[in-house]
C-alpha cells in the first residue's frame, strides 16, 4: 500500500478476479448480454427510422400530389371563370380588386387598364361601384341602363358577400380573406325581348277586346234591327218599339263601355240593384227575337225583393247572352223559362236566376268546357258569350253553373250574394 493512501487492501481472495476466474466469467457474460441488448435496440431503432423515413417519403409524395392537384384545380377554376359568359369581379377585405375576368373587362370597356379598387373602376366606367358597394346589405341586385354607340345597353349587377372564413388569397407572403364577388350580365337582349313581349301582349289584348266587342254587340244589334223593322211594319205600337230601340242603344253603349272597361283593367261601377226588375227588363228587351224564332219566352219572379250589389248594364249583358244562346239552340215551338228567386243555403240567403230551355242540350263530355274562351261546341260561334258571362259573374262575386241533357235542354243558374 502506498504511503498516504486510504484504500483498503483486497485481502479477500473471492473478490480478486485473478484469484477467482468465475467472477471474471460472470462479468464477461453480463457484458455480452448487455451488448446483445444494445445491439437489438439499435436494430429496432434502425427499423423504426427506416419506417419513419418511408412514411415521411409517402407523406411528402402525397403533399406534392396534393399541391399539384390544387394547382390544376386553381388553373381549371381560373379557366372556367375566364370563359364564363358573365363578368366576374372579386374583392378582398381591403377593398382590393383581386380579379376581373375577360367578360367583365369587355362589359365595362376596360381593355387592358389596370385597376385595383372600386373607386378606380368607377372612374373608368359609367357605373358608380363605390356607391353600390356602400350598402350594408350582404347582397345587391340592380339593373342599370348605359349609353353605347349602338344604343341603350342594360347591365344586371349582383353583389354577394363571401362570409366563409376559409376563402383566402395569397398576398404579401400571407393570406388575405376574400370579401365579395360581383357578377355582371348583359341583359340588353332580354330587355328588348321583354319590350317586344309587352307590345305583343298589348296587341293580343286589343285583338281580344275587339273580338269580344264584336261578339257582344251582335245580340243588341240584332234586337235593334228587329225593333227598327217593327217600327216600319207596326205603326200602331211605334211608341213601344221606339222605347225598346232606345233601350237597345243604351244597352249597346253600355256593352261597349263594359267590354273596354273589362279589357282595360278598370273596375266597373257597382250600386244596389233590384235584380228581379233588371232581369225582367233584359227578358223584355230580347222577347221580340224569341217571338221571331217561334220560341216561347217567360219570366217568373218569386215576389221577394232581391237586392244585390251590381251593375245593371253588366247584368243585362249576362241575361242577353244566355237567352240568345238558348234561342239559337232551341227549335221553333220550344220554350225558354227565366226565373229569379231567393234561396237559403246553409243559413245564407242567395239570389238565384235560372235560364232553362228545351233545346238540343250539350254533350256531357263538353259541359266542363263551355265557359272556356274560344270554345264552341258546334264551331259556328266565336265561343265568347259564356266566357264573358263567367267573367262578369266573378266580378259580381257570384257563380254560374250549367246542367244539360242531350235532346232535353239546358239549364244555367246564376247565384248572387244578397245585400
Amino acid at each position: 500500500m502506498l504511503p498516504g493512501s486510504h484504500a483498503t487492501p483486497i485481502n479477500d481472495a473471492a473478490l480478486d478476479p485473478l484469484r477467482n476466474p468465475g467472477l471474471l466469467a460472470d462479468a464477461f457474460s453480463e457484458f455480452i448480454s448487455a451488448s446483445s441488448l444494445l445491439e437489438a435496440s439499435y436494430r429496432d431503432l434502425q427499423h423504426e427510422v427506416r419506417h419513419l423515413g418511408i412514411e415521411l417519403s409517402e407523406r411528402n409524395a402525397a403533399l406534392t400530389r396534393s399541391l399539384a392537384e390544387n394547382d390544376r384545380m386553381r388553373a381549371a377554376l381560373q379557366q372556367i371563370i375566364d370563359s364564363m359568359p358573365c363578368g366576374v369581379l372579386v374583392l378582398d377585405v381591403a377593398g382590393t380588386i383581386v380579379m376581373i375576368n375577360p367578360e367583365g373587362r369587355r362589359l365595362l370597356d376596360l381593355g387592358a387598364a389596370h385597376v385595383t379598387s372600386l373607386r378606380e373602376l368607377s372612374a373608368l366606367c359609367p357605373i358608380d361601384f363605390a356607391s353600390l358597394a356602400g350598402g350594408a346589405s350582404a347582397r345587391l341586385d340592380s339593373e342599370l341602363s348605359l349609353p353605347s354607340p349602338a344604343g341603350k345597353r342594360w347591365l344586371a349587377i349582383g353583389n354577394r358577400k363571401l362570409g366563409g372564413a376559409g376563402l383566402h388569397r395569397e398576398a404579401n407572403g400571407g393570406k388575405a380573406a376574400l370579401e365579395s364577388i360581383w357578377i355582371l350580365r348583359d341583359i340588353t337582349a332580354s330587355k328588348h325581348a321583354e319590350q317586344e313581349r309587352e307590345a305583343a301582349r298589348g296587341a293580343l289584348a286589343l285583338a281580344e277586346a275587339s273580338t269580344t266587342l264584336a261578339h257582344e254587340i251582335r245580340n243588341p244589334l240584332a234586337s235593334m234591327e228587329l225593333f227598327a223593322g217593327l217600327i216600319a211594319d207596326d205603326p200602331s205600337n211605334i211608341a213601344l218599339w221606339v222605347s225598346h230601340l232606345r233601350a237597345g242603344i243604351r244597352q249597346l253603349s253600355g256593352t261597349v263601355n263594359n267590354v273596354l272597361s273589362m279589357h282595360g283593367g278598370a273596375n266597373p261601377h257597382f250600386t244596389t240593384v233590384d235584380l228581379s226588375a233588371c232581369i225582367q227588363s233584359g227578358v223584355e228587351f230580347v222577347r221580340p227575337i224569341a217571338d221571331q224564332a217561334g220560341v216561347a219566352l217567360s219570366f217568373e219572379c218569386g215576389g221577394e225583393s232581391l237586392t244585390i250589389l251590381g251593375n245593371e248594364n253588366l247584368l243585362r249583358q249576362i241575361v242577353l247572352n244566355l237567352i240568345c244562346n238558348a234561342i239559337r239552340h232551341t227549335p221553333s215551338s220550344g220554350r225558354i223559362a227565366v226565373s229569379a228567386q231567393c234561396v237559403a243555403r246553409k243559413g245564407v240567403r242567395r239570389a238565384v236566376v235560372e235560364v232553362v230551355d228545351t233545346g238540343c242540350g250539350i254533350p256531357s263530355s263538353l259541359i266542363k268546357r263551355i265557359f272556356e274562351a274560344g270554345f264552341s261546341a258546334n264551331g259556328d260561334t266565336p265561343g265568347l258569350g259564356l266566357a264573358v258571362c263567367r267573367r262578369l259573374m266573378t266580378a259580381h262575386g257570384g257563380k254560374i253553373r250549367a246542367t244539360s241533357r242531350l235532346d232535353k235542354g239546358s239549364a244555367f243558374q246564376l247565384e248572387f250574394p244578397i245585400v
